[in-house]
């Protein structure tokens, strides 16, 4: 893990690298708030260490900097003990705030706990971004599985690809030939009842009707679309 440590007192922030890197972390040091910005620009920064009166940039002014391109976690130091900067800095979007003197050992538990929350809520956004759900309906992107009602449902290579697709452009609207084109990749040859069978077969398994699809829509005239369906 990659940790910015932006200091302007030379023997604390030797004194951070030093524990730091002793716990197996690769640190940055910064001594003023620009040459801490070009870091977080440079460089792939997992967590940062601001100190809050730091020259040329502060840490509150980096902090707004940081929020417009990361989320980050970010711990402040300050050698002031006032609530309202406290308050100012978790209000912009600090993670945690330290007071000097501090212990070493606190920090670097604090370190490792900002950095679990923040593996822990990445982690949970992959997840989130591989499954798509809809009502009864549940697509598992990396396990290439589909579920209806917890069930699953088995599709073959091409019926799966089909209907992640239109998933994935829910209520839009496709031709044939287009949904043809997105599954086989194939731009010279198209068989328009290649898709009416597949589109047929996807029905019957994740339809309660499939006279009356919930999911998959005909647009007469058109081609076809998935609709979000029933919210249960």
């Amino acid at each position: 893990m990659n940790i910015l440590v932006a200091e302007d007192e030379a023997d604390i922030r030797n004194l951070l690298k030093v524990n730091l890197e002793e716990n197996d972390y690769t640190v940055f040091a910064a001594e003023n708030g620009l040459d801490a910005w070009d870091i977080i620009k440079a460089q792939e920064v997992n967590l940062a260490i601001l100190d809050v009166m730091m020259p040329m940039l502060d840490g509150f002014n980096l902090l707004r900097k940081i929020r417009e391109k990361s989320t980050i976690p970010v711990i402040f130091l300050t050698a002031r003990a006032d609530d309202m900067d406290k308050l100012l800095g978790l209000g912009m979007g600090a993670d945690d705030y330290l007071v000097k003197p501090f212990s070493m050992k606190e920090l670097i538990a604090r370190v490792a706990a900002q950095l679990r929350r923040s593996n822990e809520y990445t982690l949970s956004k992959q997840q989130e971004n591989n499954v798509i759900e809809y009502g009864r309906l549940r697509i598992d992107k990396e396990g290439c599985c589909v579920y209806k009602d917890g069930n699953p449902i088995g599709l073959n290579a091409k019926e799966y690809k089909l209907l992640l697709y239109m998933a994935e452009n829910p209520e839009r609207v496709f031709t044939k030939k287009q949904l043809y084109h997105a599954v086989w990749d194939e731009d010279l040859y198209y068989d328009d009842n290649t898709i009416m069978v597949h589109i047929s077969h996807i029905r019957n398994k994740i339809e309660i009707n499939p006279q009356e699809p919930e999911y998959i829509k005909t647009i007469r005239g058109i081609g076809y679309k998935f609709h979000t369906g029933e919210t249960r």
